[in-house]
């Protein structure tokens, strides 16, 4: 599967219920047992399958998100940071970015899924992520 953003992401920017400046975002893992659907996967509470494993939190680690708007190429890039997973065992399919509130999982707004391309694994290692970099194109 290839990585995406969740068409709700784009109605929320919309509405104002996301703000990339201002809002928490966490990075979760997920297995291959995922599959995301772009047009029903609304809230955390839709994603199946997340990593269990030593050194993983579930609902994963928060990552800062950086806005850069570019008037001479017509864009706006969302960069979120790389994260970590200290002296972790897990196997991860892709990640999954999303809103956190600090509540419950039927709150939290997706935004994308970025997908490995095959299965990633630690064992007894970091885990690393590096940044995620969305471009939105006018």
């Amino acid at each position: 599967m290839a990585s995406l953003i969740y068409n709700s992401a784009v109605d929320d920017m919309a509405r104002g219920a996301i703000d990339f400046d201002t809002d928490t975002f966490k990075v979760m893992l997920v297995t291959s047992s995922y599959t995301p659907n772009k047009d029903t996967d609304l809230k955390r509470s839709a994603v199946t399958n997340e990593v269990s494993g030593t050194g993983y939190t579930a609902g994963g680690v928060t990552s800062a998100c950086t806005v850069t708007k570019s008037t001479a190429n017509d864009r706006v890039t969302l960069s979120f940071a790389a994260v970590n997973w200290a002296t972790s065992t897990i196997t991860a399919r892709a990640a999954v970015i999303y809103k956190s509130r600090g509540g419950a999982s039927s709150a939290d707004e997706l935004v994308c899924y970025v997908d490995f391309g095959g299965d990633v694994s630690s064992s007894s290692a970091t885990f690393s992520l590096g940044s995620s970099v969305i471009t939105l194109q006018n």
